[in-house]
């Protein structure tokens, strides 16, 4: 009897240290990260985090382009091994939010649920460094996330740049909300995430509900009514043993993250945090007032300073530049000796490419070790300051995954650079053409028929977040195989928006001025000179054609019938015998009805009539759908030489587009028509004072300004 009475005692000790164990495993509370706190579990961190200040945890600084992770190091069971249902969890968490400018910071940081403390591969900028552009969406993330997101990402679909947002395993919120709180009364009022203040957030999830819910408060006390709720079975999202911490990351524009206090628990409700008793932001030091201190400091300043000033006088003036009011906004500048550093002094051994708005430059930046391409402006270039800015103030502000990400610029006297990201495949002509200036390597290289068409979906998605998804219409008005460009997986990014245009939605460009490059403009931009969407559209189509037929859009060396690409193609088609026009180096390893699709596609943009073009929101949906029979006929030679006759537009009006008998039409030569110079085929051409360009004098590339 004795011996059971034993043997029950000391079961019940051990469940009772079982239950122990697990209780704390399963809640725990922050009041600030000290080691002396209620919870004396040091947090795992990784990335730029790091404890400061009385246990303030700061995520990130105001370092570009960095991650930082604060996570609780041991695993947490989330869901039944036996069921494999998810748990209920509740969980609170005090935090600010400080931009490196005013109202000018990113990019935000996130509760969250993942297999790991390191995600693999993850990026910082808009990824929050959760995931990475390839593996968005997949179920094998496993990711539940709360976003506190501070800029507003078009490729992810976000409300605005102050939201909060639920994400599963994907950055594109399933459901947001711009960052408000209610009060006891139901009022709503609005929160700034980045205005530095303490905000407290609680994150609930109710497992016989399936039921998420966020809730933001400036106060201690939670809300009656939640910012934000999802219904989400979250079984399938779970693992059975989850971490569970804080991501936040910057961009071009970084901001500071702050937690101050965290409180967790499982299968019941967490507690909420005294913000009066947390940890806060260090305040700026006292003046200090001794007036002895006070002289010294005076007199050591004015000593600084007469002994300096000529010198420092005399230096500012020989090197400084005015500073224009354009230059206090937008992206980052770089210091000019950063970038000379970072190209090893712009040597010719870095140089990656020659054209006519100048020279680009490969570079390592000092510091981060990030690869960049220089773009250096020529002093002789006709792109001046008024185009230098058109770039930046653009492509600066843009956001695609199918754009080339400016990240910053300089400006010192006549120098004018732009940095960019690096594309280690550089350009699309250069392995359409393989001309002079690409590498060995590459002459033996092409692109595959997959990897073509993935690049003019690609360049197609990016030319309709420009025309219609950004906040102003922007016409890139040089659309062309040699401003795409290609990163490490082959994907293509349009570049170079030196040229590029914005307007509001709704209204029409001012612009008369004509510019592009022959072979890629629209017949009525010599009539009107006004660049519309619609010419951003024709030269989308010659370089579809481009990629098919793996010709320029004008080759003066061909026979007759095959100088205009488009003609060529058309009349092919119309005969049936569109395979003719395929480029042979693809050896016949090739989709025909992808292949059908962009070459209809390429002919329905290069429409000589503007009205007839698609938009690129019907020539995007054409080529994801990758089905010829839904796209509509294209016109025939004889429609278009009707067409010409009734609109009287044909070759007078541009050389490219129309029939090539027009060519015997050549004759006297005299007035000049403006071009810039380059090896990527750009040179001079003449222009008689009919208004017609000789073949002689025809070479692709050629950039009207």
């Amino acid at each position: 009897m004795l011996r059971s009475h034993l043997t029950l005692t000391i079961t019940l000790l051990l469940f009772n240290s079982f239950l122990f164990t697990t209780s704390q495993q399963e809640e725990f509370i922050y009041s600030g990260f000290t080691s002396d706190g209620p919870s004396d579990v040091p947090l795992k961190l990784n990335g730029v985090s790091q404890i400061i200040n009385d246990g303030i945890l700061r995520l990130t600084n105001e370092t570009s382009r960095q991650i930082g992770r604060a996570f609780y190091p041991m695993p947490l069971q989330f869901r039944s091994s036996d069921t494999g249902t998810a748990f209920s969890f509740s969980t609170a968490f005090a935090f600010a939010i400080v931009p490196e400018f005013k109202k000018l910071g990113g990019h935000g940081l996130a509760f969250t649920i993942a297999p790991s403390m390191e995600p693999n591969g993850a990026l910082p900028s808009q990824y929050l460094g959760l995931l990475n552009s390839s593996d968005l969406g997949n179920r094998t993330n496993h990711m539940f996330a709360i976003e506190l997101d501070t800029v507003q990402d078009f490729e992810f679909d976000d409300i605005s740049d102050n939201h909060v947002g639920i994400n599963l395993n994907s950055m594109v919120s399933n459901a947001s909300a711009n960052a408000s709180y209610y009060g006891d009364d139901g009022t709503k009022f609005n929160l700034t995430l980045q205005s530095g203040n303490t905000i407290q957030a609680w994150v609930e999830y109710a497992g016989d509900q399936k039921l998420v819910t966020v809730s933001l408060s400036p106060f201690s006390s939670k809300p009656k009514k939640p910012t934000l709720s999802y219904s989400v079975d979250l079984s399938p999202i779970f693992m059975d043993k989850m971490y569970v911490g804080f991501s936040a990351s910057t961009g071009l524009l970084a901001s500071s993250h702050y937690i101050f206090g965290w409180s967790f628990k499982m299968n019941g409700a967490a507690k909420s945090l005294d913000l009066s008793s947390l940890p806060s932001l260090p305040k700026p030091k006292p003046k200090n007032t001794t007036l002895i201190l006070a002289i010294t400091l005076v007199f050591f300043a004015i000593v600084v300073v007469l002994a300096a000033i000529a010198g420092y006088i005399f230096y500012k003036i020989k090197t400084a530049d005015i500073i224009e009011p354009w230059e206090l906004n937008g992206p980052r500048r770089f210091s000019y000796g950063d970038l000379k550093r970072a190209t090893r002094g712009f040597r010719d051994g870095n140089l990656l490419g020659l054209g006519g708005f100048g020279k680009v430059y490969k570079g390592v930046l000092p510091g981060s070790k990030t690869q960049v391409a220089v773009k250096r402006i020529s002093h002789g270039s006709r792109q001046g300051l008024p185009e230098f800015v058109a770039e930046i103030a653009s492509i600066g502000r843009l956001r695609h995954r199918n754009l080339v990400q400016l990240q910053g610029w300089c400006r010192r006297r006549n120098d004018l650079l732009l940095v960019y990201d690096y594309m280690p495949n550089g350009s699309l002509d250069g392995f359409l053409f393989c001309d002079v200036s690409a590498s060995p390597e590459k002459k033996n290289r092409h692109l595959t028929w997959s990897q073509r068409f993935h690049i003019l979906k690609g360049i197609a998605s990016a030319l309709l977040y420009l025309h219609e998804e950004w906040e102003h219409v922007v016409l890139h008005r040089d659309v062309k195989a040699s401003n795409v460009l290609l990163d490490a997986d082959f994907n293509g990014r349009l570049g170079d928006f030196g040229l590029a245009k914005l307007h509001e939605h709704g209204a029409n460009p001012s612009t008369t001025r004509v510019v592009g490059t022959i072979g890629y403009l629209a017949p009525e931009m010599t009539r009107t000179g006004r660049a519309t969407t619609g010419s951003d559209v024709f030269a989308f189509g010659a370089m579809v054609l481009e990629v098919v037929c793996g010709r320029r859009p004008i080759e003066p060396k061909a026979a007759p019938e095959e100088v205009v690409l488009i003609d060529w193609v058309r009349d092919r088609w119309a005969a049936g015998s569109w395979a003719d026009v395929v480029d042979p180096k693809l050896e016949g390893d090739y989709n025909r009805n992808e292949v059908a699709v962009a070459i209809k596609v390429g002919l329905m943009c290069s429409h000589p009539d503007q009205a007839a073009r698609p938009s690129m929101r019907e020539v995007v949906r054409y080529l994801e759908g990758g089905d010829a029979s839904a796209v509509p006929k294209v016109a025939t030679p004889e429609q278009l030489r009707d067409y010409e006759k009734q609109s009287n537009v044909g070759f007078d009006n541009f050389v490219h587009s129309y029939p090539s008998s027009s060519f015997d039409k050549v004759s006297t030569w005299s007035s000049t028509m403006t071009t810039t110079g380059g090896n990527d085929g750009r040179s001079e051409v003449e222009l008689g004072p009919d208004g017609y360009i000789p073949v002689s004098q025809l070479s692709h590339g050629s950039s009207v300004v």
